[in-house]
This record gives C-alpha cells, sequence and structure tokens, in this order.
C-alpha cells in the first residue's frame, strides 16, 4: 500500500515521502498514529502545499537558531553540585540540570536538545553540543564545581 509520510518515521524516511508499506502497518499504525496518508490524488496536492509551507517554516527556524549560536558561545555554565571523596559528585549532572540552568539565563532549551551521552559525574569543564535545528549545533561550555565554592 502506498502512502505519504506527515512526519518523519525512521525507518521509512522524511515526512512529504510516498513510501511503499505492508497494508496492515499503514491501516494500524501509520494511519491512525497520524503519521501517514494514503496516497490519493488530493492527499498528494495536500501533501504539496503543506511541503511549501514547512520548508518556509523551517527556513525561519534555521535562522533564528543561527541567531542563537553566537549567544549560546559566549555562555559558561556554571553547576554547583555535592562532591564526595576523589571529586566524585553525589548523584550527577543530567540534561534536565543543564537545560533548567540554561532557563535561568533566559534560553528557552529543551532537554532533548542537549547531545549529552552520559551524565557527568565529576568536577571538571565539558563541552556539549546543543542542537538548535537539524543542521544547526554548537558547543556549550558547563562547569561543575563543588558546592560552597
Amino acid at each position: 500500500m502506498k502512502v505519504i509520510l506527515t512526519e518523519h518515521v525512521a525507518p521509512l524516511g522524511p515526512a512529504g515521502t510516498v513510501v511503499d508499506v505492508a497494508p496492515g502497518y499503514a491501516r494500524n499504525f501509520l494511519i491512525p498514529q497520524g503519521k501517514a496518508l494514503a496516497a490519493t490524488a488530493g492527499n498528494l496536492t495536500r501533501v504539496e502545499q503543506l511541503s511549501k509551507r514547512q520548508a518556509v517554516q523551517v527556513l525561519k527556524e534555521k535562522e533564528a537558531a543561527q541567531a542563537q549560536v553566537a549567544r549560546l558561545a559566549a555562555v559558561t555554565l556554571t553547576i554547583p553540585q555535592r562532591v564526595g571523596e576523589m571529586e566524585r559528585l553525589y548523584g550527577s549532572v543530567t540534561s534536565a540540570m543543564i537545560a533548567e540552568a540554561l532557563a535561568a539565563q533566559g534560553f528557552a532549551i529543551d532537554r532533548k536538545q542537549l547531545e549529552l551521552p552520559e551524565p557527568i559525574k565529576r568536577l571538571g569543564t565539558y563541552e556539549i553540543t546543543v542542537r538548535l535545528a537539524p543542521e544547526v549545533k554548537t558547543q556549550l561550555k558547563v562547569e561543575v564545581v563543588p558546592e560552597g565554592s
């Protein structure tokens, strides 16, 4: 069965792509979840118009992300944490904590935009990648310091 993807589906492709899938997969998952539409002439026209609008929106988001890159490059986050022996933290610094610290400084960045391979468990300075848009990434400097210093 041919369907038009309305959003990115990892194994199939990006939004707006016409793909051939099993009828059960389309009927039971893709179409009810709103991830695809049946590939009819009317739906193809509608998706073309939608993709034009989305292209303009993506361009605006990319421009806004580029403007935010310069602001983020100048920021160094300092996160105080309780420390035990050998400079190991009690707990860890997670992407949610970093996003919260960024929000306190006026940045609207979701924790899912932070590419933190694993939680930070030691004192030090770390470079964290921030994905502002699909094609726009920047580095953020995070310093983890002992609490009360």
